[in-house]
């Protein structure tokens, strides 16, 4: 190929993939792997946006393709909707994102994730102990929770939300 032909090739791949190019759900979602469906569930939750067209069909600016594929991550990774949405609270919807947001929203999700993390390794430390000590019953736990001591403060799991990471 000449370095006239590669210069086209690249010129013509630019145009192709400009910045304000549109795509129709079945676009966005043969790229991505999310179904149409989730899409629109997605743009409900405000996680992403849409233009519509004169006959009402969506279309989704292209750097929305990002954002699916983060959404599309964190789900397979058992990420909650609302941390992603946390994540993305300050990353714009109605123009291409730069570089400072992204690094803005990674560091954000970051900590977030860290915090899963410890409450994770909590949680099995816990575990640990409890199907260490052979008692099999959590509720009479003379070592963990003697006399169901833990029940006086009400329901749910005590001991992992008072070592929650602030």
């Amino acid at each position: 190929m000449s370095q006239h032909d590669a210069h086209e090739a690249d010129r013509l791949e630019s145009a192709r993939h400009a910045p304000d190019e549109l795509l129709t759900v079945g676009e966005m979602s043969r790229r991505t792997g999310v179904a149409p469906s989730a899409l629109r569930f997605y743009e409900d939750l405000g996680l992403i946006a849409s233009h519509r067209t004169g006959g009402n069909q969506r279309r989704y600016p292209r750097h929305m393709l990002r954002r699916v594929s983060l959404i599309a991550v964190a789900k397979r990774l058992g990420i909650p909707l609302s941390d992603v949405h946390s994540a993305f609270e300050n990353v714009p919807l109605d123009t291409t994102p730069s570089h400072d947001d992204w690094q803005r929203a990674s560091r954000r999700w970051k900590r977030r994730l860290e915090e899963r993390r410890l409450g994770i390794e909590r949680l099995e430390r816990e575990l640990t102990g409890c199907i260490g000590c052979g008692c099999l019953s959590m509720k009479a736990c003379g070592l963990l929770n003697p006399d169901d001591a833990l029940g006086n403060a009400g329901a749910g799991p005590r001991r992992l939300e008072t070592d929650a990471v602030d």
